[in-house]
């Protein structure tokens, strides 16, 4: 997963504009974001099915914007994820905004599932999903 996120990021570096009206800025770099609040439609759901869970997070200006997850599977049950952010240079609105992102989860088995959701330091959102 890491060397994943790497070449993602590698990727992303570089990434520039071709248009001389510079409608698009250049990432200059990625970061994690802390998940502010996460939405679980349904707690309870069926093997094979899909659920879409929602993760918001708040940036400071829209220099910034959401760049993709670490999805980790910690053991059979248990999972950990971390948002990143991309931060551009040039010129930007400098308003704060949330955004609003997705993880389609699609259980293979049953079991309760752990989902702890990195908030900032050594905070983590925890939610269970049963899985019937």
């Amino acid at each position: 997963m890491k060397k994943l996120l790497f070449s993602m990021l590698v990727l992303g570096l570089s990434i520039t504009s071709c248009d001389d009206d510079d409608d698009y800025q250049t990432i200059e770099s990625i970061d994690t974001i802390k998940i502010d609040s996460v939405k679980i439609v349904n707690d309870t759901m069926d093997v094979f099915s899909i659920q879409s869970i929602k993760t918001y997070s708040t940036y400071p200006s829209h220099c910034e914007g959401f760049y993709g997850y670490d999805y980790v599977h910690n053991d059979n049950l248990t999972r950990t994820v971390t948002a990143y952010k991309y931060i551009t240079n040039g010129p930007c609105t400098q308003a704060m905004y949330t955004s609003a992102n997705q993880i389609n989860f699609s259980p293979r088995k049953t079991g309760t599932y752990t989902f702890k959701f990195w908030n900032g330091g050594n905070s983590w959102i925890t939610k269970t999903i049963v899985v019937e």
